[in-house]
């Protein structure tokens, strides 16, 4: 499973408030939760323990937290980008503005890796990064990130 086949324009959330860190978490986990017929809590605890073991910034205003699930349900991503950028604790002490959130399930471990290297070889272009912070609709998200993991982009 391709990554582009998990996010769809309802995935995608331009321009959301979100104070800190942790309201963050918790607004990611309420969506997460209504996709995947999950409990907020439960979602909201696992994305916690994640960021507890060290933080999901990956620099350059981009951060990915990601979680696996008990239970066998779909995987699902989300995107969001901040009206304003918050401190997510990264490395290069870069404020982040654009969240990814993956949600995968336990019961099927063996596509998680590969998304999320999928993911990251996507967000380490300059130019996508750029874009995904013009972009004025949900569908170019979708489709800026489909152009960003075609086999062969660098």
């Amino acid at each position: 499973m391709r990554i582009t086949d998990l996010l769809a324009a309802e995935d995608v959330v331009l321009d959301l408030n979100a104070g800190n860190k942790r309201s963050l978490l918790k607004i990611l986990a309420a969506q997460g939760a209504s996709r995947l017929g999950r409990t907020e809590a439960e979602v909201h605890a696992a994305l916690l323990a994640r960021e507890q073991l060290g933080s999901t910034a990956l620099g350059r205003g981009v951060a990915l937290p990601h979680t696996r699930l008990d239970g066998d349900s779909r995987p699902a991503l989300l995107f969001a980008r901040l009206h304003r950028p918050i401190d997510f604790e990264a490395r290069d002490d870069e404020p982040v503005d654009l969240v990814f959130t993956l949600l995968w399930p336990e019961a099927s471990p063996e596509g998680f890796l590969p998304a999320l290297a999928e993911l990251c070889r996507a967000l380490r272009n300059p130019q996508v990064l750029q874009r995904l912070r013009q972009a004025r609709d949900a569908e170019t998200v979708v489709t800026l990130l489909q152009q960003g993991t075609a086999p062969g982009t660098p």
